[in-house]
């Protein structure tokens, strides 16, 4: 709706390619928000958790999500970024953790940064292909504070972190986390897209990635006996 993404830039094509106007995805969103907060209600109805602390986490995800292209528009002032990390890891974690089990665990961010980090490398791989158009248009990102090379550095870095984190998980705790190994070799290859500026489907191929790392890390956990997960009492 602000301009800012065309016809040769962007992965999503709604509205560039028309498949929805403005007004569709304003209405949509409503629709969306509404249904979320139906849900919601129907999680306090059910969770043992105390009803402050869902919505305190809820709508602290929920007012979020809003203001990374509404509002003030965080994604356009470099603070996009940091807003995924913390959405689509910790929060999205730490609520589901404590409307399953009653009670509130801050170490369960601990194992929400893998994820997180994951779909972080996702949104800078996308600002770094897009940065020269981001720029025209006056937006701000990581990609443009740090430049190539530095974007380059960040994103090996939010690429490959999860797999350390696994690889000393497995070999501490359960050699069951040493699962989303298995995608290393992809994480390779996307890490010299990247390097060799060949950037047009790294944001999509990372995408993908994630899915796949996911669903290996939900294997491990789904195989690995609750006594050998490192600071947490339940599972």
């Amino acid at each position: 709706m602000k301009g800012i993404d065309s016809r040769r830039s962007g992965d999503d094509r709604t509205l560039v390619d028309k498949i929805l106007t403005p007004d569709e995805i304003v209405h949509l969103g409503v629709i969306l928000y509404t249904l979320g907060c139906c849900g919601f209600i129907g999680i306090v109805l059910l969770s043992t958790a105390k009803m402050e602390h869902l919505a305190l986490v809820y709508f602290g995800g929920l007012s979020s999500s809003f203001l990374y292209t509404g509002g003030i528009g965080l994604k356009y002032i470099a603070m996009g970024d940091v807003l995924i990390i913390v959405t689509f890891g910790p929060l999205s974690v730490l609520f589901s953790f404590m409307a399953q089990t009653g009670y509130m665990d801050f170490y369960t961010l601990f194992y929400a940064m893998p994820l997180a980090l994951n779909t972080e490398a996702i949104l800078h791989s996308n600002n770094t292909r897009d940065m020269e158009n981001d720029h025209r248009a006056g937006v701000v990102t990581l990609a443009i504070l740090f430049g190539y090379a530095g974007s380059h550095i960040l994103y090996a870095v939010l690429l490959f972190f999860p797999y350390i984190f696994f690889s000393i998980l497995g070999l501490q705790c359960s050699f069951c986390f040493l699962l989303p190994l298995i995608t290393l070799p992809t994480a390779f290859k996307l890490e010299k897209m990247f390097r060799d500026r060949t950037l047009q489907k790294v944001p999509k191929e990372t995408a993908k990635l994630n899915v796949s790392f996911g669903l290996f890390y939900l294997l491990a956990c789904m195989m690995t006996n609750k006594d050998k997960f490192p600071y947490l009492g339940v599972i």
